[in-house]
């Protein structure tokens, strides 16, 4: 039976030798700061944040970047995990800031948001693009100068009907059938997402961009 101290000795060594790999990817979730949005639609990519800090052992709880921050390990590669603290709009400051510091390229920046356009518990992987509408991926593409980062998009559902407001749509809170066929997603999405931290996008978009 190995020695407890030798056990220790060798958590440390695998915690010192993770510590002195380069971050090579920003992965982020948008959504807004503060208890009353944590349950709104558009608050899709913090809750999958959530789901994805817990499954490689990170805490997002550092204040850094204008941004609630942590490290983990995905796919063997050490990344940084923001959750920007700016207001959705203003998303961009957040992830330039860091972007900058890290010297990470726009294509290593992962971002994990809300889709208006899609059905609750669809999942869409796209290699780059325009925002969609979305308003948290417009202000990142503004401040990187490029859209040409990956995205995994959370189907939050359409609004009810035209004239419906959309801030008051995606500002309203999911319900509880709709908590549970999201948080469904989270799972696949981390698959796909430890994909595209390897750089294999159609896989990513096997696994994520065909789930129900």
């Amino acid at each position: 039976m190995a020695n407890i101290f030798d056990i220790f000795k060798k958590i440390e060594k695998e915690s010192e030798a993770r510590a002195s790999q380069p971050i090579t990817h920003i992965v982020v979730g948008l959504g807004n700061p503060g208890d009353k949005y944590f349950y709104t639609r558009h608050n899709a990519g913090f809750l999958a944040m959530d789901y994805v800090s817990q499954k490689c052992g990170a805490q997002v709880n550092k204040s850094k970047f204008h941004a609630l921050v942590g490290e983990g390990t995905i796919a063997g590669k050490r990344v940084l995990l923001m959750k920007p603290q700016t207001l959705m709009n203003a998303s961009g400051n957040a992830v330039s800031e860091a972007a900058a510091f890290y010297k990470i390229s726009v294509e290593n920046i992962i971002v994990m948001s809300d889709d208006v356009n899609l059905d609750v518990g669809r999942i869409r992987v796209r290699k780059s693009g325009s925002d969609g509408g979305q308003k948290g991926l417009r202000s990142i593409i503004e401040r990187m100068g490029s859209d040409n980062f990956p995205r995994i998009r959370f189907g939050v559902g359409k609004k009810p009907h035209p004239d419906y407001d959309m801030a008051d749509w995606v500002l309203g809170n999911l319900s509880e059938d709709d908590k549970k066929i999201l948080f469904n997603c989270f799972e696949p999405a981390y698959q796909g997402l430890e994909k595209l931290v390897l750089g294999d996008v159609d896989a990513a978009m096997q696994i994520c961009n065909s789930k129900k």
